[in-house]
């Protein structure tokens, strides 16, 4: 078994496809209901809301909003120099849960929220 697509599910495809292909770096052909962004090997999709729902699905709780209610998952992105990104990160106005800093193990990584408010981990290996 081979993972080759993590995809998100929003209300505005657009948006949050167009802020993947600025954060890669990769050009996309945007439309409202579904997009591939390419992420080396795999790619991240992005897919309206209303093309997963199924009305037999009862297995998570529905929140004020109306929305069912998910666990978080991290998206982490492979790069040669965290701090050499970081500029360019933060100029797209994403909001920060931890900048640059080495992990205990001893990666260097940031963590940021997509528009949609996904978590993002950009992060470097550590030097062997």
């Amino acid at each position: 078994m081979e993972l080759v697509q993590s995809r998100i599910v929003t209300d505005d495809v657009e948006r949050l496809a167009g802020f993947y292909a600025s954060l890669l770096g990769v050009p996309v052909a945007l439309n409202e209901y579904y997009v591939e962004v390419q992420a080396g090997p795999a790619s991240v999709g992005f897919s309206r809301r209303r093309f997963t729902e199924y009305r037999d699905d009862d297995s998570q709780e529905a929140d004020g909003a109306g929305r069912r209610r998910r666990d978080e998952v991290i998206l982490d992105f492979l790069v040669d120099d965290v701090d050499a990104e970081y500029p360019r990160i933060a100029a797209l106005g994403v909001e920060w849960v931890m900048r640059p800093a080495t992990q205990p193990w001893g990666n260097r990584s940031m963590i940021f929220r997509d528009p949609a408010g996904n978590l993002v981990n950009v992060f470097s290996r550590e030097a062997r």
